[in-house]
């Protein structure tokens, strides 16, 4: 199907960048996180996000980056590209790069610095868009201090002013109450809200009328299953998996991408722990504390990988 025709649902991960022990990019990793989540069955791949330590990578990582994303992928499933910048020069630019690869979601953060008044993000969003024309725009509404903490009211007004923004990842705190406001009051033009936080908050997000979610990608696969229960109405089924994962994803919110590169190795994958981003380390203990979160859900994991081969 065109991108620019298709709709986003579903389980969208945010994929990690791949580094190798002495913090270069590891190619051959990234490609392999690529393979991880098809194999997973999700519905479609971030990069670059928050997750994918974006910060730290140059403009030539990102671009190479996404190009080995896109090539691995080989058109099995949609990407999402990250154009968040500091400028509207830049975001444009990244943005064009995306377009070229055939990419029609990118996710805007709007940069902190402007505030969170609407008249400045919509002046932002408005800009960039009328550079990028034909783009679908999913607006990132990250919390404080990280992002710029929009309030319902203020993503609202943005999109009523700028028709490009299609959808808004929602990742304030509770993300609920903001899913539900917006849901209330959202233009024709919208199509969705997708949840963030890294799935903890997930099912409430999905009873609000969330269309999707972008987590994290060490348990994709689980998150995948989850989804499919749920839109079954497999309501316990769900929550089974909810519940029991829940323990694994209250240290990913501490440790962040050095878990998700500890977990994914341990799944077999040839990549580092290592990180770009101030992150906490992780030592002896908190190494152990992850791994019996992981292997309490050996099961469920085990029945995603039956799910997927019948």
């Amino acid at each position: 199907m065109d991108p620019w025709m298709q709709r986003l649902s579903g389980v969208m991960p945010v994929l990690p960048t791949a580094f190798d022990p002495d913090g270069g990019v590891d190619w051959d990793a990234m490609r392999a996180f690529v393979g991880f989540a098809v194999a997973a069955g999700v519905d479609g791949l971030v990069f670059p996000g928050f997750a994918s330590e974006v910060e730290t990578l140059t403009a030539e990582e990102r671009t190479e980056l996404l190009q080995v994303v896109v090539d691995a992928a080989a058109g099995r499933v949609q990407i999402v590209a990250g154009a968040s910048a500091a400028t509207v020069e830049e975001a444009a630019r990244y943005g064009r790069q995306a377009l070229d690869l055939g990419i029609a979601h990118l996710l805007l953060q709007p940069p902190k610095e402007i505030g969170s008044a609407a008249t400045a993000v919509g002046d932002f969003l408005a800009a960039a868009s009328a550079a990028l024309p034909g783009a679908r725009i999913i607006l990132q509404n990250a919390p404080a201090p990280r992002g710029s903490d929009l309030t319902p009211r203020a993503i609202i007004e943005v999109v009523r002013r700028v028709q490009a923004v299609r959808y808004v990842k929602e990742e304030t705190l509770p993300a609920g109450p903001a899913i539900t406001a917006m849901l209330a009051e959202r233009p024709e033009h919208l199509i969705g809200v997708i949840g963030g936080g890294g799935a903890r908050y997930i099912l409430d997000e999905y009873e609000r009328g969330a269309c999707g979610a972008m987590p994290a990608l060490e348990i994709a696969d689980l998150h995948v299953v989850l989804d499919r229960h749920y839109r079954a109405g497999e309501m316990a089924a769900a929550r089974e998996i909810y519940v029991r994962t829940l323990p694994l994803l209250v240290l990913q919110a501490v440790y962040r991408m050095r878990l998700t590169k500890h977990v994914l190795a341990r799944r077999g994958l040839p990549c580092t722990s290592v990180v770009r981003a101030p992150t906490p380390e992780l030592d002896a203990m908190a190494t152990a504390d992850i791994d019996r979160c992981l292997d309490e859900i050996e099961d469920l994991r085990t029945c995603a990988d039956a799910r997927r081969r019948a």
